[in-house]
Order: C-alpha cells, then structure tokens, then sequence
C-alpha cells in the first residue's frame, strides 16, 4: 500500500505520544492539550482515513484495524524510535488498543478514552455489520450533509471550546465521504477490543468521561477485565480530552511521567 496517513510532529521533548483521533474528528481535537504534553513527550498527532490531511484510499484493507496497525508501526519506525506512548480517543481508542495489544515491547505505556466502539460486545457488533452497507451508500450518495446529519459529526456539540470546536467544523466541512463510509464498513464492525483487554501487559491509563453515561458500563468491565490499568474520572463527557484539558492534561503528564520512572525512560 503505498497511502500513508497524513501526521505531524509537534514541539516537546521525551518519549513519543502518538494522538489517534475519533470518527468525524480531526487532530485539531487535540489543540487544548500539546502545550501541556509537550513538557513530558513529543506529541505526534495523525489524521484517520478521509479525515483532516489524509487521502481515502480506494483498497478496503486499507481501513482494517490491521493496516492502522501498520502505520502507526510505520510512523513510530520514521520517527526512529524503538518504543512510544499512545493515546486513543473513542474510535481511536479501538486501534491503539490494538497496537499495544499486536507490540507490547514497543510500548511505553497507553492512554485511551470512552470508546463505545473500541469496548463493543458481540451484539453491538453484529447490528454495525447488518447496518454498515445500507450506512455507507447513505454516506456515498448523499455526500457531506447526509455525514452532516450523524450525531457524532461536531457541529452537533455543546460542550467544546470554541477554537477547538471552530477548527473540528473546518475539518469536517472536507471530510471524504468515501473514506467515511469505508470507516464505516471496514474499520468500525473489527474495531472492538472488547474481548482481547485480559491479554493486556502494558501500563494503561483510562481517562473517563464520567458525564457520558452510555459508557459507565464498559468503563466498569475494562476495570475488572483489563490488567495493569488505571482509572482517572474527568469533568467531561464524550469530548473528554477537550471539554476538561486542564484534567486531562494533569491526568496524562502525571501518568508519563510515572511509567517513565518505573524503569521506563527512554
């Protein structure tokens, strides 16, 4: 394959911090946090398929969980180092969970949000698959106001600050409906983590949403399932990252900061 995700490097000092958007978001959702982080790592922020900077190739495998996985072992190897830190919000969480579950021994540690995609049980799952095509071709032939009229989409948000919010409208306003609806049918029905979080062996810090309550329940099954993984409540619902920076930012840094402690200073 040779699309490549369009990421960029942003100013800090550390290990790295790869940022991994949501579906119908951008890496612009990650401004109220890279001055923070940039005092513990070196952020790294990419974008999805058809999303922000990125092009939507035509190959369906280029969307599986398993070529995500790839690019971000491509970007990790680019940037020319053995190990990293992650961070997954909501779809994203999905595939970062997957990166550190597929190379533990490139990981320094891992941070994720409320993902009800990354967590779905097999039920869920399978209404995404009977739904997915009949969604897509939605998508294809109804172009940016049919993707304008999915709840997640951020011009529905509330709770956002607005430079933040303004810069996710820009992004969305070129999203590719192409790569939306591939997401769709090829990323979203095997993006669940769900039953693979007891093999996890790396450091994992949950930053919970706690104000979205759809999540609690698969925020209460990681906690009893998933080894080696801590919990941080927020002030914020989906939107954690940016609706409580200041909370999150304290959350993360802490965290990097304690993984690298342990032995893990890069």
């Amino acid at each position: 394959m040779t699309d490549r995700v369009h990421w960029t490097e942003h100013p800090g000092r550390g290990p790295v911090l790869l940022l991994v958007h949501g579906f119908l978001s951008s890496s612009a959702q990650w401004l109220p946090n890279l001055g923070a982080l940039g005092e513990v790592c070196r952020p790294v922020t990419l974008d999805l398929w058809g999303h922000g900077n990125s092009p939507s190739p035509s190959s369906p495998a280029a969307y599986s969980v398993d070529a995500y996985i790839a690019q971000l072992d491509t970007i990790r190897a680019t940037l020319g180092v053995e190990r990293l830190f992650l961070c997954g919000y909501s779809l994203g969480a999905g595939i970062t969970i997957g990166y550190t579950l597929a190379n533990p021994a490139r990981m320094y540690g891992h941070v994720f949000t409320n993902s009800s995609s990354g967590l779905a049980d097999a039920e869920t799952i399978a209404a995404w698959q009977r739904i997915s095509g009949t969604a897509a071709e939605r998508i294809r032939t109804g172009g940016i106001k049919a993707i304008e009229a999915i709840p997640v989409h951020p011009r529905h948000a509330t709770r956002l600050p607005k430079d933040v919010h303004d810069a996710l409208l820009r992004d969305a306003a070129r999203v590719s409906p192409d790569g939306v609806a591939n997401t769709l049918l090829y990323t979203n029905p095997g993006v669940s983590m769900r039953a693979r979080l007891n093999e996890n062996t790396v450091p994992a810090l949950l930053a919970f949403g706690r104000h979205e309550e759809r999540f609690r329940d698969k925020r209460d099954y990681a906690a009893r399932v998933m080894p080696m993984l801590e919990i941080v409540e927020l002030d914020a619902g989906h939107g954690v990252n940016m609706e409580d920076a200041t909370g999150f930012n304290r959350a993360v840094t802490a965290f990097i900061r304690k993984c690298c402690a342990k032995g893990s200073d890069p």
